[in-house]
């Protein structure tokens, strides 16, 4: 890798050392080109000391692994002003790969009718509510009738006249 690690016009040394160590050790050196102590990193980062000490020490077991880890080396590098996509690179090749996996995405031909509903709607009805329901209502209007609280003009039939009286 002979890339510089730092962009063009942050650069105060010769990257070429920097190819040869490892993600740990290429931050620790940019963050001691900038002048940074660690403990000033992780304020403005907002990671522990200990995480900032494990990253730089490659002690990998002690940090969180896949997008974690990566997240935290872009953050760093960011910070850092270096290139970001080299310092990835690095990592994936050091730890193995942390880049975010590939989702495979299936065909519309796979899916099968239980699959797509055509009109959105719910797969059980609540038939039961229904039916609790229309029963309160159906005893309510007799309870009603009996009562005297329903006009005489609204019974149609008169065997509903007759449980009235």
């Amino acid at each position: 890798m002979t890339q510089p690690l730092l962009k063009e016009e942050a650069q105060p040394e010769a990257p070429a050392a920097t190819a040869a160590m490892g993600v740990g050790a290429t931050l620790r050196h940019l963050r001691q080109a900038k002048g940074y102590t660690p403990a000033e990193v992780s304020a403005r980062l907002k990671f522990s000391h200990r995480q900032l000490e494990a990253l730089e020490t490659e002690q990998w077991d002690r940090l969180p692994g896949g997008m974690s880890l990566r997240g935290f080396v872009k953050n760093y590098a960011r910070f850092l002003e270096a290139d970001v996509d080299a310092l990835l690179v690095m990592l994936d090749a050091q730890v193995g790969s942390t880049a975010p996996k590939a989702v495979p995405i299936t065909s519309a031909n796979s899916l099968g009718p239980t699959d797509l509903s055509i009109q959105g709607e719910p797969a059980h009805r609540p038939w039961g509510w229904i039916i609790v329901i229309l029963i309160l209502l159906f005893v309510a209007g007799f309870y009603a009738i009996e009562r005297g609280w329903v006009p005489d003009s609204w019974l149609i039939f008169d065997w509903l006249k007759s449980l009235k009286t």
